[in-house]
């Protein structure tokens, strides 16, 4: 399991703003801003975003190499999906697969595809059965 991911972005103060109402719709809406000093020697400023109390997905300046990542994010339903990929694509996204089954994974799986603001591959994904009880 996952704990943290970080992604380079070029403008972090666009990129911010950016996952702020993409990443809304999905719960994802706790803030945090990580002062680097306070780490080791080196260690960059972070932006992050959480939900229940973890802080798992951090922005940070730097080089960004779009292709190089593709991030799913959990959604808790097929109407946050279209909720996500609406604000994402109100806040300057590329669509990538607009909502809808994909039905080469599984017809219960329910996802949208973007590109964010430095082109990585964004996945706003709802899969009925993790849900379930």
């Amino acid at each position: 399991m996952l704990d943290h991911v970080f992604l380079s972005v070029r403008d972090v103060a666009r990129s911010v703003a950016f996952y702020t109402a993409a990443l809304s719709p999905l719960g994802i809406v706790n803030r945090l801003d990580y002062d680097g000093r306070q780490g080791p020697p080196g260690h960059p400023d972070l932006k992050g975003f959480g939900a229940d109390g973890r802080m798992f997905f951090w922005l940070r300046e730097g080089t960004s190499h779009g292709s190089s990542a593709h991030i799913g994010f959990m959604a808790s339903s097929k109407e946050a999906v279209d909720a996500a990929y609406a604000a994402a694509m109100a806040a300057g996204a590329t669509d990538r697969g607009a909502p809808a089954a994909r039905l080469h994974y599984d017809p219960r799986y329910y996802a949208a595809n973007v590109l964010d603001l430095d082109g990585y591959s964004l996945e706003f994904v709802y899969k009925s059965w993790q849900h379930d009880a």
